[in-house]
C-alpha cells in the first residue's frame, strides 16, 4: 500500500490509479480503508479511487503529531493538496470530517457525498460513539474496549458492530481493524488523544459553512440507522444549496458493508451526472 508523509505523520492509502474521475473515500473510527473494499471493486474500472487510512485507531503508522478531529480535517485537505488531486468527489461514511473540509477547503472538490454520518449535534454519535469517548477518558478503557470487540461472539452487541451493520462483517476484516489498537501502545495514544479532543460544536460550525458549498452534494442515508438520526439526512440535503437525498433500505450506518452494490451504483450515477 502506498504512503505519503504529511505534516502530522505518515498516511497509508489505497489508490487504484487510472484516468477516471477522482473519488476520495473517508472511513470512520476503528475502521481502515478496507471498509470500502466492495465499493472499490465495483468502481475501479472507470474511476480513480483513493482511500486513505486515517488515524482513527486502525492505522498502522503512529502519528508524529497527536491527532484531533480538527487536525484530521487539515490532514485530509493536505492529502488532497500533496497528491494534487483535482475535481475530487469527496465521500465520507460514519465520521463527519468531510463536512468541515468542504466548508473550509472546497477548492479541490467537485462534489460531496455524505453517507449516514455524524452531523449537527449528534457528535459523538449513538451508544458506540459515547462508549468510545468514555473508553478514551477512563484509564484502561481502550484495552477493555478492544478486548470486548476482539471476542467474536460479542461483536454484534449494540455497543459495537451490531449498531453499525445488519450483517456480520467478516472476522478477518474486524481483526485487521482492531490489531493496531491491540498491539501498539503508540496507536492507543493516538486514539486516546483523538477521542479526548472532540469539540462538540465542530459539526454545528461545519453546517453553517455547508450553506455556501455550491457544488453538487449527495446525501445517502440508511433508513434503519441506529446511530445517525434519519432526519439529519433530510436536514443536510436542505442545508446544501445543491443537495439531494437518497435513502437506502435494509442497511444500518455502514452502507458500504450492508449494501455496497447499491451504494456503488449511486456513486457512479452521481459522478457521471454531476
Amino acid at each position: 500500500m502506498p504512503e505519503i508523509e504529511l505534516s502530522a505523520g505518515t498516511v497509508e492509502y489505497e489508490d487504484t490509479g487510472g484516468e477516471g474521475p477522482v473519488v476520495v473515500l473517508l472511513h470512520g473510527l476503528v475502521h481502515d480503508s478496507t471498509v470500502w473494499r466492495h465499493v472499490i471493486a465495483e468502481l475501479r474500472t472507470d474511476h480513480r479511487l483513493l482511500a486513505p487510512t486515517l488515524p482513527y485507531g486502525s492505522h498502522r503508522r503512529p502519528m508524529t503529531r497527536p491527532p484531533t478531529p480538527d487536525s484530521v480535517n487539515e490532514l485530509i485537505a493536505e492529502f488532497l493538496d500533496r497528491l494534487d488531486l483535482r475535481d475530487v468527489t469527496l465521500v465520507e461514511s460514519d465520521c463527519g470530517r468531510a463536512q468541515t473540509v468542504a466548508a473550509r477547503h472546497p477548492e479541490r472538490l467537485a462534489r460531496l457525498v455524505l453517507i449516514s454520518c455524524e452531523a449537527f449535534d449528534n457528535y459523538p454519535p449513538g451508544l458506540p460513539g459515547k462508549t468510545i469517548g468514555l473508553a478514551c477518558r477512563v484509564p484502561g478503557g481502550i484495552p477493555l474496549m478492544v478486548r470486548t470487540l476482539g471476542l467474536r461472539p460479542l461483536r454484534r452487541l449494540p455497543i459495537g458492530l451490531g449498531a453499525l451493520t445488519k450483517r456480520p462483517v467478516p472476522d478477518e476484516i474486524v481483526d485487521g481493524w482492531l490489531r493496531p489498537l491491540r498491539t501498539d501502545p503508540a496507536i492507543r495514544r493516538d486514539f486516546r488523544h483523538y477521542g479526548t479532543h472532540v469539540r462538540r460544536t465542530e459539526l454545528l460550525e461545519a453546517a453553517q459553512g455547508l450553506r455556501y458549498f455550491d457544488r453538487p452534494a449527495l446525501i445517502v442515508w440508511a433508513t434503519e440507522d441506529r446511530m445517525m438520526p434519519r432526519e439529519h439526512g433530510r436536514l443536510l440535503a436542505e442545508l446544501l444549496p445543491r443537495g439531494r437525498l437518497v435513502e437506502i433500505t435494509n442497511t444500518r450506518t455502514l452502507i458500504a458493508e450492508d449494501r455496497p452494490q447499491r451504494l456503488a451504483s449511486l456513486l457512479r450515477w452521481f459522478v457521471a451526472e454531476g
